[in-house]
């Protein structure tokens, strides 16, 4: 792909959204053509996985790939024959690197995603602008929020895990550094602050959109309703997590004002955009979404699927070509009442739990994905699971890297995973090693990274 700007890849899109339903097919198929044929030129593993693949090939003749064969083989991945996975490791472990472009040419990102198995990342700058495109055309489902956003002088912060080198926090710290006359206008707070600390810079910077995980702004209701958090937003934006329509309503009563999410990852960037129906819209000039069931059969519409197949159109560098993505969704191709005419999915979500504490007779509850940041900082740990029990008690499920001592890791989680939860109010909490290891759950085959078992679920 030639080098793409940001103001070129916000008219791609406009221009995307006058084209007719044989025009759409036509770019979708030409820029499917181009990095699958790209792909075999430029990337080993491309040209050995589809050495029987016809030149001439329908998407369904292509053989599916997954996150951790990818990862096993990542230097033989990517198309840039200059990269190496050690490489962009050594340069992920200095926390100052977070947002800075690796070799002056690449964000790097990471994700753990449903199935518990750490990806590494890297986009060029052109991959980066597209996203940006998609962002700043779509992402608002109402035409009045983004003018009432507008006016506002356009403040947004987002709550977000600010240690690592995941999507939202490094896509923010990137502007910020390039544009670091923004700082007035674009902020993040962490998530790992305890509330209070969070609320206080909530009301310091009075954004007029607020971003953040759904389960860290659920922690934000009762900071509202007590008078504590003193906001007035014109718009939530949420990502990350499923966004239940109870918190959505919960939301959008407290802070007076619409609440909307999408469906991202770190592999495709924003997936979908949901419109006024809640319905998430994808980007198909720049995505191909493929509902399957468990054995990888394709899914018809209406009925929810076992996983996706995702291709993304635009990452030339770290080609993602019917990735599977453990995603549950529903398929829908009929017309919608918003008048986008792209297919649009209902998503199952993924759904950690909250962890509920009790100290000093006072229930302290904390957001999963700040106690997920925290432990994915543990390099040795190649996939954990936490399940939480009454009485402050935690057990650690866990896949250390091979050759690592089990106990030395486990010992460096707990320490880590306490000093943490002291920071949040909770100074009493036991936390045990389990003889098992971290598991999907039996009927849902869904993976979760944090279990409150005093939800009821006892099945994990």
């Amino acid at each position: 792909m030639n080098r793409t700007g940001i103001f070129k890849a916000m008219k791609l899109c406009r221009d995307y959204g006058k084209m007719n339903a044989q025009q759409r097919q036509a770019l979708q198929t030409k820029r499917l053509q181009e990095i699958v044929r790209y792909a075999r030129e430029n990337s080993p593993y491309y040209q050995k996985l589809y050495q029987d693949a016809p030149e001439s090939f329908q998407l369904s003749d292509l053989p599916s790939t997954d996150k951790r064969t990818l990862m096993d083989n990542w230097n033989d991945w990517v198309c840039d024959r200059e990269l190496k996975l050690e490489d962009v490791e050594r340069f992920m472990e200095d926390k100052k690197n977070i947002g800075v472009w690796l070799n002056g040419r690449y964000l790097v990102f990471t994700t753990s995603g449903s199935t518990g198995n750490p990806l590494v990342t890297v986009v060029d700058k052109t991959a980066n602008n597209i996203m940006g495109g998609i962002s700043a055309v779509r992402s608002f489902a109402r035409r009045e929020d983004l003018l009432a956003f507008i006016k506002r002088g356009g403040k947004s912060i987002g709550v977000f895990a600010d240690e690592g080198f995941y999507l939202g926090n490094s896509s923010i710290r990137t502007r910020l550094r390039s544009m670091p006359w923004k700082k007035k206008q674009l902020a993040i707070s962490s998530a790992l602050y305890p509330i209070p600390q969070i609320v206080k810079q909530l009301n310091e910077f009075q954004p007029a959109m607020l971003g953040g995980y759904p389960s860290h702004l659920e922690l934000l209701i009762d900071e509202a309703k007590e008078g504590r958090l003193k906001i007035s937003p014109v718009l939530i934006m949420t990502g990350g997590e499923y966004l239940s329509e109870e918190l959505r309503a919960k939301l959008a009563e407290t802070f007076h004002c619409y609440v909307q999410t999408s469906y991202s990852c770190t592999e495709g960037g924003t997936v979908a955009c949901e419109c006024i129906h809640h319905h998430f819209h994808i980007n198909d000039d720049w995505l191909i979404v493929e509902p399957v069931d468990a054995q990888g059969n394709p899914v018809p519409d209406g009925v929810q699927s076992d996983k996706i197949y995702l291709t993304n159109l635009y990452n030339y560098t770290q080609p993602y070509i019917r990735y599977e993505v453990t995603d549950r969704v529903i398929m829908h191709h009929e017309p919608c009442a918003c008048g986008n005419p792209s297919p649009w999915l209902e998503l199952e979500g993924r759904t950690d739990d909250v962890l509920t504490f009790t100290e000093d007779g006072k229930t302290i509850k904390v957001a999963p994905l700040s106690v997920y940041a925290v432990l994915k900082e543990i390099h040795d740990l190649r996939r954990f699971q936490v399940l939480v029990y009454s009485e402050n008690h935690l057990v650690l499920r866990m896949e250390e890297k091979e050759g690592i001592d089990r106990t030395e890791v486990f010992a460096a989680a707990s320490e880590r995973l306490k000093d943490y939860l002291s920071t949040q109010g909770v100074s009493h909490v036991t936390i045990s090693l389990s003889d098992d290891p971290p598991r999907q759950h039996p009927h849902s085959g869904k993976f979760k990274h944090i279990i409150n078992l005093m939800n009821g679920d006892l099945q994990y």
